[in-house]
């Protein structure tokens, strides 16, 4: 299945030369979801992984199917102030701006196998912020799922050594 068909392209979004991926209209359709959440878990099948995290938003999406379909369980990475218990946090550059995203502190053990699940790939920082919090818990990336991946920024490159792999791929 052609999963970049199912992407609508929005520019100027959400600023001046921002060429917005907008997955909503893959989300909209049963067979496309299914098929790229179908893809992810294959792609792990192999990996045995104990927990999935998904970055917000759009993570909790694609994560918790992913999950499901594995038998694992998940664990969602928040903006600031999200999560009701004791929390560690960690900032980061977007491409077009700053966040700080943060976990429980006992959200992963020690030598729990873990994968990211997210939509997006473009610099790199909510998933290297992401690997970051992970191993700080002590916790083992096996690897870096995304739908879509921007060559042109080259995030790729912030995430050298770990296991990245994305269903599509579009110049910036």
């Amino acid at each position: 299945m052609d999963l970049k068909s199912f992407i609508s392209i929005v520019p100027d979004f959400p600023k001046e030369g921002i060429s917005f991926k907008d997955i909503t209209t893959l989300l909209q359709n049963g067979d496309a979801l299914k098929y790229a959440v179908d893809q992810f878990a294959h792609m792990a099948k192999d990996l045995q992984i104990d927990i999935i995290l998904g970055p917000e938003a759009r993570g909790f999406i694609f994560g918790t199917a992913v999950a499901y379909a594995l038998g694992a369980g998940f664990v969602p990475l928040r903006k600031a102030g999200k999560l009701p218990r004791e929390t560690i946090s960690e900032s980061y550059s977007l491409e077009y701006g700053k966040n700080s995203l943060e976990i429980h502190h006992d959200a992963i053990q020690k030598g729990q196998r873990v994968l990211i699940v997210d939509d997006l790939l473009a610099t790199g920082g909510t998933l290297n912020t992401s690997i970051n919090l992970v191993e700080r818990l002590q916790g083992t990336v096996e690897g870096v799922f995304t739908l879509i991946e921007l060559m042109d920024l080259n995030g790729r490159e912030n995430l050298k050594g770990y296991n990245v792999q994305s269903l599509i791929t579009y110049p910036y």
